[in-house]
């Protein structure tokens, strides 16, 4: 996989949802709570604490699954607002108890914002592959009906 901002772009494909599950109530609510669905908030703790980056201490994922000190910064900031939900309601609660809890619209907000700042700094990482000469979808031969490339 090519991405030459952050070593393991396999990672961030895995942060970024998690996070844009975190700034939509709507999602959570939906998917979530649905018992039917894989999807649930501890399945996307454990992708931002535990498996491709820790909220707790994200510094140490800056150039693997983050980008940039902002991020950085953001991360961390939806980090300590979790922790505050969840030292709040326990560790073990419901999903519901988290999603009614006062202060989740904190853990909401935040990863709203660090959302927004992911996706911009996703694109302009791909406008930077495409102007290095990286084009997407890959440029390839035309071939005819034989399998040949047209033209040899």
């Amino acid at each position: 996989m090519t991405d030459h901002g952050i070593a393991h772009p396999d990672f961030r494909l895995h942060v970024v949802p998690a996070v844009v599950a975190l700034a939509s109530p709507t999602w959570q609510r939906e998917v979530w709570l649905d018992r039917a669905r894989f999807e649930n908030l501890a399945y996307t703790v454990h992708v931002l604490f535990d498996d491709f980056c820790d909220a707790d201490d994200p510094q140490r994922s800056l150039g693997y699954s983050l980008r940039t000190e902002q991020e950085v910064e953001l991360m961390a900031h939806l980090g300590t607002a979790y922790g505050t939900v969840q030292d709040t309601v326990g560790a073990g609660a419901p999903d519901e108890a988290y999603l009614d809890s006062p202060h989740w619209a904190a853990v909401v907000a935040a990863a709203a914002r660090l959302a927004q700042v992911m996706v911009h700094n996703d694109l302009m990482a791909l406008r930077n592959l495409h102007e290095a000469g990286h084009p997407w979808p890959p440029v390839t031969a035309q071939h005819g009906p034989e399998g040949q490339a047209e033209g040899s």
